[in-house]
């Protein structure tokens, strides 16, 4: 109960910044919208998913590699995370070194022949990324989540103002004054002080870690580092699998869909943008991993936790459904946080964050593999989701454009979930009461129909109503079904 107890807590410190910060990066989100036209949001949509992608590869699967391996009998803590962030470290040196080397070619061949310098300012900041996660996960692992929320908060708070700064700022003063240096805002520079204020923000958070890069002087160990690459190569694919359902179709988007390079930029910069509102799952899904990860390969040593991890698994889904009507629910009101240009695409939140909820049930359902070092399965699930998701966006893309790209996530993930469910059963039998949890899939789905319908045919203020009373009744199924009886303990105190 104590552990359990501790989960909720770190849960909750992890959730609240997680929350607390995609709340605050969503204030860009308007920003943008508002501020710059749809193709130069997609040059911002099409960019990060490179980034996200070179995210995985730079950090090779060693974010987990740590906390299995620090929480290994035998093994020294501190000679574990000095390798693995010599590792990372040296990796993301290569990196840059290969890609200022050969700019001129990378850039054409990603189509910013006329911007390099966004391909290297964005090649700067996934190299830091990579670096940071280590010593963020060294953060979650000392159980330390108040500095990690802090300097999470710190980067998205410093992001904002800068943004804020340069967008709206700069440009009402420079109209005023036209003896404004260039060397402080040039209007030519436009989409580019995204990534410039990124790089910045990603440096100077860098600068706090200053008591965990000492542990960069623990040592290194060459038979360590030959064990920890023999466990993460499987990681790698994984990741690599994972993040292409996640950012291959923005990816490959600009060579899939016919029309004019600007319009293939806008119909993708529309897609990204929808897409943003749908991020509620992504957030409560990270929140959930920071926090559950570490638990789980902590508690890896003790015995009958099969109904912890079916636990986990229940409330997540449970609390994702609630949080997808939430959403659904209040849509007329949430599509004001990007600009009406970008209207059109919310078609696509509810498939989006119906992917989300799937991808979260797909790594709840992967620590059988991470706890029994059979991570190749997990290479072979996702890679396998990850090979459906291409394949529905290169067929079905060029003729039904981005919504296509949604349902492929949905393809996709579903593959891997199920995929990873049927085989692990075989691997670590856990009882996750499916036709309980089904029951709340089946009532979340005729509920999304009335709210879809109310969304269709009523005034958005009346639609909201509606919808709010069809939302009263999950919440209620869920208080009657799993919190009838704790309810009942506070009410009798």
């Amino acid at each position: 109960m104590a552990s359990f107890k501790l989960l909720a807590r770190d849960t909750a410190i992890y959730g609240l910044s997680s929350i607390i910060g995609r709340f605050l990066n969503y204030l860009l989100v308007p920003l943008y919208t508002y501020k710059i036209s749809t193709d130069a949001y997609g040059t911002v949509t099409n960019l990060y998913a490179y980034t996200a992608l070179l995210l995985v590869i730079l950090t090779f699967g060693m974010e987990t590699t740590f906390f299995r391996f620090a929480n290994k009998e035998g093994e020294n803590e501190k000679l574990v995370y000095s390798t693995i962030l010599r590792m990372v470290g040296a990796v993301g040196l290569v990196f840059l070194a290969g890609i200022f080397l050969f700019l001129g070619p990378i850039a054409r061949g990603m189509g910013y022949a006329a911007h390099p310098a966004y391909v290297g300012v964005m090649a700067v900041i996934v190299a830091l990324d990579a670096f940071q996660a280590i010593l963020f996960s060294y953060l979650r692992y000392r159980q330390q989540p108040l500095k990690f929320a802090a300097l999470k908060l710190l980067f998205i708070g410093l992001s904002i103002g800068l943004n804020l700064l340069y967008f709206v700022g700069f440009p009402a003063l420079s109209a005023r004054w036209e003896g404004m240096p260039a060397w402080l805002y040039d209007p030519s520079v436009g989409v580019g002080y995204i990534f410039y204020i990124n790089l910045f923000c990603t440096a100077f958070v860098t600068l706090f870690f200053t008591r965990e890069i000492k542990g960069i002087f623990g040592g290194f160990d060459r038979a360590l580092m030959r064990r920890l690459l023999r466990y993460s190569w499987p990681l790698l694919l994984l990741g690599v699998a994972g993040i292409l359902n996640q950012t291959a179709d923005k990816i490959l988007f600009p060579h899939i869909y016919p029309g004019s390079p600007e319009e293939v930029k806008a119909q993708l910069g529309i897609y990204g943008a929808a897409s943003k509102i749908a991020m509620i799952m992504a957030m409560i899904t990270q929140a959930f991993r920071y926090a559950y990860e570490p638990f789980v390969f902590g508690s890896s040593k003790e015995k009958d936790n099969l109904e912890t991890y079916a636990k986990g698994m229940r409330y997540f889904l449970i609390f994702t459904l609630l949080a997808f009507l939430a959403v659904i629910a209040y849509l007329n009101l949430l599509r004001y946080i990007i600009g009406p240009r970008f209207w059109e695409g919310l078609r696509v939140v509810p498939i989006v964050m119906a992917a989300e909820i799937m991808m979260g049930v797909y790594f709840n359902l992967s620590f059988w593999y991470k706890l029994t070092d059979k991570t190749l399965w997990g290479a072979v699930f996702a890679g396998t989701g990850c090979a459906v998701l291409i394949a529905v966006n290169l067929i079905f893309v060029p003729r039904f454009g981005y919504i296509a790209c949604a349902w492929a996530g949905v393809a996709g993930y579903g593959t891997a979930m199920v995929f990873s469910y049927l085989v692990g059963q075989r691997h670590m039998k856990i009882d996750y009461s499916l036709p309980q949890l089904l029951v709340y899939v089946l009532l979340t789905a005729l509920l999304f129909a009335g709210m879809q319908w109310s969304n269709a045919h009523l005034s958005p203020w009346a639609a909201m109503g509606a919808n709010t009373l069809l939302l009263g009744v999950f919440c209620v199924y869920l208080v009657w079904k799993d919190f009838r009886g704790p309810l009942r303990k506070i009410l009798h105190r």
